[in-house]
């Protein structure tokens, strides 16, 4: 191949790219790499292909050529391939690459080796179970990793599962004054063993439900009154969203995140915490 042939090539991948034709603009920009891998531009053919297997949902490609994107990339600056290999590498559980990205990217990782579980903070993930989409609260466990610490509503998905997310944020959620982003996901990386419950509380005081919510998360469970859901469209969810905590009193439903003869136990335990003001019913299971 030629350069004349190979500049052609680039001319129809970036077509391509336009068109949003991953496939045949990866192709294309590979077709022109395994010839000139090394030319100025090339760093930029490598991010480019790498890129388009990400959107693709090609793991085991993104990883690939993202590792030579990455190679050819400046350490410390926060260049994206960095951020792209991370993500890959970690999908593909090589935690000596995923670490090596981070660190090329300007992260500060816990010390160790192999899986990354640190404390990055609390985000926001817009979960993506076959078209149908939910906002929920994460503990992020690494740049890319989070555990989820919502009962989601949407069925199949479950409390402490935990979700490889996007590194783009798009929307944020404020809380207290303190602004959140909203991560979309790209794959569920480990299920929850958690099944998802229903029950019907009444709470006399908002200090009770309180009780009821604090009682579940010290057991390591998940507790979620119906009232703290809210139906946003697509457009919107992508905006910004103050967020509040305030919680009502009274009867209403609640999900939970527990082993059933657990949430029985945990029910009662609340129930006879007070002489007056709380009761359940209708315990059961859903999703």
């Amino acid at each position: 191949m030629r350069k004349a042939e190979a500049g052609q090539l680039i001319k129809q991948a970036r077509e391509a790219w336009k068109a949003e034709e991953w496939l045949r603009a990866a192709g294309l920009y590979e077709q022109v790499l395994a010839r000139f891998p090394d030319e100025k531009p090339s760093a930029d053919w490598w991010y480019d292909a790498a890129l388009a297997h990400k959107f693709l949902r090609n793991w085991a490609k993104a990883y690939e050529l993202g590792r030579e994107a990455a190679a050819r990339a400046p350490r410390g600056e926060g260049d994206p391939a960095y951020w792209n290999l991370g993500i890959a590498a970690t999908i593909q559980r090589d935690w000596a690459t995923a670490r090596d990205a981070w660190a090329g990217f300007g992260i500060d990782l816990p010390d160790g080796e192999g899986e990354i579980v640190g404390g990055f903070g609390n985000a926001c993930v817009r979960l993506d179970t076959g078209g149908e989409r939910e906002v929920v609260w994460i503990e992020r466990l690494c740049p890319t990793r989070g555990r989820v610490v919502n009962v989601p509503v949407t069925g199949g998905r479950r409390y402490g599962e935990i979700v490889v997310h996007d590194g783009e944020p798009k929307g944020e959620r404020i809380l207290d004054g303190v602004t959140f982003p909203v991560f979309d996901e790209l794959l569920l990386f480990e299920a929850s063993e958690l099944p998802t419950l229903e029950v019907t509380v009444a709470a006399g005081e908002t200090d009770d439900l309180r009780a009821l919510l604090d009682l579940f998360g010290e057991h390591g469970y998940g507790a979620e009154p119906a009232s703290s859901v809210r139906v946003l469209c697509a457009c919107c969810s992508e905006g910004t969203h103050q967020q509040e905590r305030s919680l009502p009193s009274g009867a209403q439903t609640v999900s939970l995140a527990a082993p059933e003869e657990d949430a029985r136990r945990l029910l009662a335990q609340w129930a006879d915490g007070a002489a007056i003001g709380r009761s359940w019913s209708g315990l059961a299971t859903v999703g």
